[in-house]
């Protein structure tokens, strides 16, 4: 694994330019992205929108699997499912993605996400979902 590919991968994604996101944690098998809750991303009742919690979710989960890839491969999502859990208030979301069954064929992956405000922190999704090696 190389930090320097991950986020590479990372950077070239515009949807996570667009919602302000940033990996703050990279380790093997662990990602954490944190993205703001801007006004762009709310939805009707003033909350951030499940779309911003699942791209986070989602993305924290395929660059935690893509930490186990060998340079020759990335990954790209099969399967992921979202319970949400809490609405998503406060200034940021921060996703935990991490993986709990690498494979050859298929990586199985979990991501938490959470709402922060100020020092306060609360659990609003969770993700579970399988990611496959893509030959580059």
């Amino acid at each position: 694994m190389t930090l320097t590919r991950v986020q590479a991968s990372f950077d070239a994604q515009s949807m996570m330019t667009t919602l302000g996101a940033k990996i703050i944690h990279l380790d093997d098998g662990v990602c954490h992205i944190a993205a703001p809750i801007l006004p762009g991303s709310l939805q009707q009742q003033g909350f951030g929108h499940a779309a911003l919690t699942f791209a986070i979710g989602d993305s924290a989960a395929g660059y935690a699997a893509l930490t186990k890839m060998p340079a020759t491969q990335e990954v790209m999502t099969a399967e992921i499912k979202i319970n949400l859990i809490a609405p998503a208030t406060g200034d940021r979301l921060v996703a935990e993605g991490r993986v709990e069954k690498p494979g050859r064929r298929l990586i199985v992956v979990t991501a938490d996400v959470f709402a922060e405000q100020g020092a306060a922190r609360k659990k609003i999704a969770l993700l579970q979902g399988t990611m496959i090696p893509v030959d580059l």
